[in-house]
């Protein structure tokens, strides 16, 4: 029997013995595994930018620069990278009282004090301003008129009111964008509650319902609501980018620094060509973790995880996913959406009155209805069950459930990999 431990939680491991014959890992090899970069290394691909003029080249002293950085639900190595950031900053001219830190929240809730130190380190937060971003919040606003599909370009004034704009943040596979990262820092992260509403209606398909064709995990070229939310941010026009690739532990194995949309898109490329798992067949049983905290910190953020198991399950098998959710579903309204009868009602509700979280529950329905899926977390049963989830406390449980000679594949790091059938 093969053994593997399952990240649950903030540092919590599940452990499970499995046998090979059965079940496949869809992991990489462990010798294809990045060493975390050096403060020295990442020093130098900053220094060596991709479609961008070095630091010291667009920022003059005197000058004021918000940097932009994700919040508690990412993993994005912001403590080292930020830390480096500033030094630099300063080093060029930039006085401290002209750097200022602001949260890409979006309609997340806000970062509380110990996360805002565990982002940034509370060296950082001791000496630089923070800058909390509401999206609700109509006074935080500046307008900047429409897109040409006529979508409200509402964003954090802080956005307006320096001299440079810096986004930081983490390369992921996102469900509906894409990717994560790059223009996602300010579409949806400082956007009004009213813009994040408007691009992320793009996803659906107005006129037949259900998802938009081109909208999709992975996917850029065609992809309405990525292009949507690059209309936005160009609208800012950010000087820099620095988008790291994280392993599992949060560590920076990848820096892209340069052009905020084209070393992006860098970014996006390479990480697709190394974190696509090709596999011969679906198979009738996945048991899928998200890796731990912070990527199962709620049930928005874990059903990521969940999206990329449905890629490996075939359609009527189980899928037990293993995600804490210490803070619960992560919105006190996302439940309600589950008092559709199924997801053909919850998608027209949506095309009547969207609402960004109301998407999330609608894809996670379609894989209740289309799956058996197991959850395994702290959450209520009752909300789980609302959700057409059948609640589990225990691997062991829901492994009782399911077919005890059925195929399946494990994946242990939920959204970092996404499976595809050769």
């Amino acid at each position: 029997m093969a053994q593997i431990e399952l990240g649950y939680g903030r540092g919590a491991r599940v452990a499970f013995a499995y046998d090979e014959a059965r079940f496949a890992l869809l992991a990489p090899a462990e010798t294809e595994a990045l060493q975390p970069l050096s403060d020295a290394e990442l020093g130098a691909l900053i220094d060596d930018p991709f479609d961008a003029q070095p630091l010291e080249e667009c920022i003059s002293p005197g000058e004021s620069v918000l940097v932009v950085v994700s919040d508690a639900t990412r993993a994005t190595a912001s403590a080292q990278v930020v830390h480096l950031l500033a030094r630099r900053l300063i080093q060029l001219g930039v006085a401290p009282s002209d750097l200022r830190i602001i949260f890409a929240t979006g309609i997340h809730r806000p970062v509380t004090a110990q996360e805002k130190n565990e982002l940034l380190t509370p060296f950082i937060t001791q000496r630089l301003r923070t800058l909390d971003h509401d999206a609700n919040d109509p006074a935080q606003h500046v307008q900047l008129g429409v897109t040409e599909h006529g979508t409200p370009i509402e964003l954090n004034r802080a956005l307006v009111e320096h001299d440079h704009v810096i986004l930081t943040g983490a390369i992921c596979f996102h469900y509906f964008a894409g990717f994560t990262g790059g223009r996602k820092s300010i579409c949806p992260g400082l956007a009004s509650a009213r813009t994040i509403a408007a691009t992320h209606l793009q996803a659906l398909d107005t006129e037949r319902g259900g998802r938009r064709a081109g909208v999709g995990t992975g996917r850029l070229d065609g992809n309405a609501v990525h292009e949507e939310c690059e209309r936005v941010a160009a609208e800012v026009a950010p000087s820099f980018l620095l988008n790291t690739v994280v392993d599992e532990r949060g560590r920076a194995v990848k820096l892209y620094a340069g052009h905020w949309r084209t070393a992006h898109r860098l970014a996006c490329a390479e990480y697709a060509a190394a974190h696509t798992l090709k596999i011969a067949e679906r198979r009738p049983l996945v048991i899928v973790s998200c890796g731990g905290a912070p990527y199962d910190i709620n049930l928005i953020q874990a059903h990521k995880a969940l999206d990329m198991a449905a890629h490996a399950c075939t359609d009527g098998g189980a899928i037990i996913l293993l995600a804490a959710c210490p803070d619960g579903t992560g919105r006190a309204d996302f439940l309600q959406w589950f008092d559709a009868a199924d997801s053909r009602a919850l998608a027209a509700r949506l095309l009547d009155a969207y609402a960004v979280n109301g998407q999330t529950a609608w894809a996670l329905l379609t894989k209740a209805e289309r799956f058996h899926v197991q959850l395994v977390s702290q959450l209520a049963d009752k909300d789980a069950r609302h959700m057409r989830l059948q609640p589990a406390r225990t691997l062991a449980e829901a492994l009782a459930r399911v077919d005890a000679h059925a195929h399946g594949y494990i994946m242990p790091l939920g959204a970092r990999y996404l499976p595809v059938v050769e």
